[in-house]
C-alpha cells in the first residue's frame, strides 16, 4: 500500500481523505500540482512589473478598504499584516485532527494554479502536514464568509514564524521550532496572505470529519437498533423489501436490507411470538435511519464538490490573462448543508432513545430497567435519563446557524453564512449522538442477556461478544458512568470498511 499520497488534479473523495489521516500517509505535490501552482505565480509577479492598475487584495487594501492602493513596495508587508491582524480568533482550540484536514484541504485549493503563490509556501504547508506541526487554531472568529478568515489566519501564522503549533505532544513557539528545523519563516509575496486566509477550509474540515464519523455511526446506528430489534422481541415484518419498494427512497430500501442482513438467522427474530406492531423507533428505523443516509449523501455531494475546489480571491486565470474578484470564499453551500446533517444526526440520537426507553419500560417479558430486583437495584433507570439529556441538547443545537446573518466590515460584507457555527454544532450533536447510541447499546445488550437461552444472529451474537468483554452483565447497580465511557470507547474503536460506509 503506498504511504504517500500525491497532490493533483484528481478527485479528492472522503474515502481517500479517510485513508490519508488513518493510515498517516504523507503528501507531495505531483508534477501537475508544481507547474500549475509556478505558471500562476509567475504570471502574477509579471503582471504586477507590468501593470500598476488596482487588483484587490493584491495591491489594495482589504474588506471596505478596498479602495485604498498599496505601493509596490509594500506589497510583502501589505500580505503580512493580514495574517497578523486577522489572527483574532478565540474560543476553545479546533481538535488537531480537524486541523490536518484543513491543512490538506488548503493544500489542495491552492495546488490547482488560480491563487498566485510561491511554491515554497505550498511546500511549507506540507512539510507541516508530513510532520504533524499543527497550528493552533480557535474555533471561534469565523462568519463563514470572506473564507474563514481568523482560524485560517491562525493556521497561516507559523508560516511567517507567528503563533504557536503543537508537536510531539506539547505546544511550541512556532519560532523556535522553525530554528530547531532549519527552515526560515515564508516571506508572504504577492496575494499569498489572501490566498491563505480566503477560503473555506474551516468549514471544510469540520464537515469531512462529521461526514466520515458521520457515515461511520450511522452504520452503528443500524446495527445497533438491529440489536434492540431483537432485545424488544419485534416483528421483522416491516423490514420485508416489498414495503420498501413501493416507497423506494434510496436510503430507506438501504437500511432495511441492512436489518435483515444483520439478524439474518436470528432465532429471536424467527420466533412466532411476536405483536402485530411495534413501536415507531423500531417499526419505523428504516423510515427515519434512511433519510438521515439520504441526508448524508446529499451533504456529501455538497462537500465533494467544495474540497475539490478553488475557494480563495480574486482568482487568476493565466490562459485568458485576467484577474477576477468574485465570491467563492462565501460559505452559504456549507452552511445550509451542515446545519442539515446536524438535523439529521440529531434524529439518529433522538429514535435512539426512544428505544432506549421502550426497553427500560418492563414491557415485552424484560424487567424494569434491565436489572434483576428491581426496586433494590434501579439497573439503567438513569443512564436513560442521561440519554434523553443529550437528545434535548442536540435539538437546541440544531437550530439552525445558516438562517442568520450580521453585516462586518463597515458593511461592504453585508450577508454571511455563519457557516463556521453551523460546523461547530455540528460537531457536537455528532460527538453526542456516539453516546446516545453507546447507551443504547448498554440497554441492548443487557436486555439480550434477558432472552437466554434464545439467541440472535450469529453476527449479533459475536458483536456483542466482544462488546461484553468490556462492558458485562450488569447483575446488580455499580457505577454505570464507567460503563458509558466504557461503550463509547468500544464504539470509538471499530474500524469499519470504507465500502460499508460510502457505498
Amino acid at each position: 500500500m503506498r504511504s504517500t499520497h500525491f497532490i493533483s488534479n484528481e478527485l479528492l473523495t472522503l474515502p481517500v481523505i479517510r485513508e490519508i489521516i488513518e493510515e498517516h500517509k504523507k503528501l507531495e505535490l505531483s508534477e501537475e500540482a508544481k507547474a500549475q501552482i509556478e505558471r500562476a505565480y509567475s504570471y502574477l509577479q509579471d503582471r504586477l512589473t507590468k501593470d500598476e492598475t488596482p487588483v484587490y487584495g493584491i495591491n489594495t487594501g482589504f474588506g471596505s478598504l478596498w479602495n485604498v492602493k498599496i505601493s509596490h513596495e509594500n506589497l510583502n508587508l501589505l500580505q503580512e499584516n493580514l495574517v497578523l491582524s486577522h489572527a483574532c480568533g478565540t474560543g476553545d482550540y479546533v481538535p488537531h485532527h480537524i486541523v490536518k484536514i484543513m491543512l490538506l484541504l488548503k493544500i489542495q485549493s491552492l495546488s490547482y494554479g488560480y491563487s498566485g503563490v510561491q511554491l515554497d509556501t505550498v511546500q511549507r504547508l506540507i512539510d507541516y502536514f508530513n510532520e504533524d506541526i499543527l497550528p493552533l487554531v480557535f474555533n471561534q472568529g469565523s462568519l463563514g464568509a470572506s473564507g474563514d478568515l481568523a482560524p485560517l489566519a491562525h493556521m497561516a501564522l507559523p508560516l511567517i514564524g507567528k503563533g504557536e503549533v503543537f508537536f510531539n505532544g506539547e505546544i511550541r513557539e512556532a519560532s523556535k521550532l522553525l530554528e530547531e528545523k532549519g527552515w526560515k519563516p515564508i516571506k508572504l509575496e504577492a496575494k499569498e496572505g489572501l490566498a491563505l486566509l480566503n477560503g473555506t477550509q474551516f468549514m471544510s474540515a469540520y464537515g469531512v470529519h462529521a461526514l466520515i464519523k458521520g457515515h461511520k455511526l450511522s452504520y452503528l446506528s443500524d446495527l445497533i437498533g438491529a440489536i434492540s430489534l431483537d432485545a424488544f422481541n419485534c416483528n421483522m415484518s416491516p423490514f420485508d423489501p416489498k414495503v420498501h419498494l413501493v416507497r423506494p427512497h434510496r436510503g430507506q430500501i438501504k437500511t432495511a436490507q441492512r436489518i435483515q442482513e444483520i439478524l439474518e438467522e436470528s432465532g429471536i427474530g424467527n420466533s412466532e411470538d411476536k405483536k402485530l406492531q411495534d413501536p415507531y423507533s423500531f417499526r419505523c428505523i428504516p423510515q427515519v435511519h434512511g433519510a438521515s443516509k439520504d441526508t448524508l449523501e446529499y451533504v456529501r455531494k455538497t462537500f465533494q464538490t467544495e474540497i475539490n475546489s478553488v475557494t480563495d480571491n480574486p482568482n487568476i486565470f493565466v490562459g485568458e490573462d485576467s484577474i477576477i474578484s468574485g465570491g467563492n470564499f462565501h460559505g452559504q453551500p456549507l452552511a445550509l448543508a451542515l446545519d442539515f446533517l446536524g438535523i439529521a444526526l440529531s434524529e439518529l440520537g433522538n429514535i435512539s432513545e426512544r428505544r432506549t426507553f421502550q426497553l427500560v419500560s418492563g414491557l415485552r417479558g424484560l424487567p424494569q430497567f434491565l436489572v434483576n430486583n428491581p426496586g433494590l437495584n434501579s439497573g439503567f433507570m438513569i443512564p436513560q435519563y442521561t440519554a434523553a439529556s443529550i437528545v434535548s441538547k442536540n435539538k437546541q443545537l440544531a437550530t439552525p446557524a445558516s438562517v442568520d446573518s450580521i453585516v462586518s466590515s463597515n458593511g461592504q460584507e453585508d450577508h454571511v453564512s455563519m457557516g463556521a457555527n453551523a460546523a461547530t454544532q455540528c460537531l457536537e450533536i455528532l460527538d453526542n449522538l456516539e453516546t446516545i447510541l453507546a447507551i443504547e447499546l448498554m440497554n441492548a445488550s443487557q436486555a439480550i442477556a434477558f432472552r437466554r437461552p434464545m439467541e440472535s444472529s450469529p453476527f449479533v451474537e459475536s458483536f456483542l461478544s466482544s462488546y461484553q468483554e468490556v462492558v458485562p452483565f450488569v447483575d446488580e447497580d455499580r457505577l454505570l458512568s464507567d460503563d458509558i465511557q466504557a461503550s463509547v470507547n468500544f464504539l470509538q474503536s471499530l474500524t469499519i470498511e470504507s465500502d460499508l460506509l460510502f457505498d
